[in-house]
């Protein structure tokens, strides 16, 4: 029995020598096999997407930090706000400074109210590409579940075979073990890059949070130099 197992795991049936392939061991998972497979390409197309959505040049985006630097380095406080609530110009970056700006022209405390602005809006936009890369945690946390569901039923499989067999279908006995192994490998090959690529964007997204937090800090000293030009009009 110890020897015929083996055997039967890796060859089409006892007894003959026909190596099966990756899809026909992929198979032995059964449904619980495929619906693994359908998450890993949910996977892969989430990862493509946070790969493309979180880097510097589409958070942090250069033409508009030359812009908006421009603008209100020339006092241009209106022209900067307007840049950054124009839907075309739509970014992590101009999200936080329209806000703030927004808040800047509407308040009578000017300069103040920015700031606060500012941090809430930069937290609410590092909050919102937290929750876009939880479809990879959540993956990566019920791919092993899914893996270890496959084990339970194909053990199941297993016992309930030699108990019909009184010990004798070796053939049935290594199908049900080989159903256990697949998913649990299946599961865990899933699972283990996922929860590796979430802790790297979510680290990613830290990184690019405090270089936004540098860049908009360093446009508000512009605005500190205009509100003590315009503190002796009465702003």
């Amino acid at each position: 029995m110890s020897t015929s197992i083996p055997f039967a795991l890796f060859f089409g049936a006892a007894g003959t020598d026909v190596p099966q392939t990756w899809w026909d061991t992929i198979l032995k998972g059964g449904t619980v096999g495929f619906i693994i497979i359908i998450l890993s390409i949910l996977a892969l197309g989430l990862v493509v997407y946070h790969f493309i959505q979180i880097r510097r040049s589409a958070l942090l985006p250069e033409h508009q930090l030359r812009e908006l630097e421009e603008r209100l380095s020339s006092g241009n406080i209106d022209g900067a706000a307007e840049y950054c609530l124009d839907p075309m110009h739509d970014s992590f970056l101009t999200r936080i400074m329209g806000a703030g700006l927004l808040r800047y022209q509407r308040s009578s405390f000017g300069i103040f109210e920015i700031k606060n602005a500012v941090e809430e809006a930069g937290e609410d936009q590092t909050a919102r590409l937290y929750r876009a890369t939880d479809g990879l945690g959540v993956i990566g946390t019920i791919a092993p579940l899914l893996g270890l569901l496959g084990t339970v039923i194909g053990m199941v499989g297993a016992f309930d075979s030699v108990s019909r067999s009184a010990g004798s279908n070796y053939e049935e006995l290594a199908s049900n073990i080989s159903l256990a192994l697949v998913t649990t490998l299946m599961g865990l090959i899933l699972a283990i890059p996922c929860v590796a690529l979430f802790t790297y964007f979510r680290n990613r997204i830290d990184a690019l949070a405090s270089d936004a937090a540098r860049e908009v800090e360093r446009m508000l000293l512009h605005l500190e130099d205009a509100g003590s030009r315009q503190g002796g009009t009465g702003r």
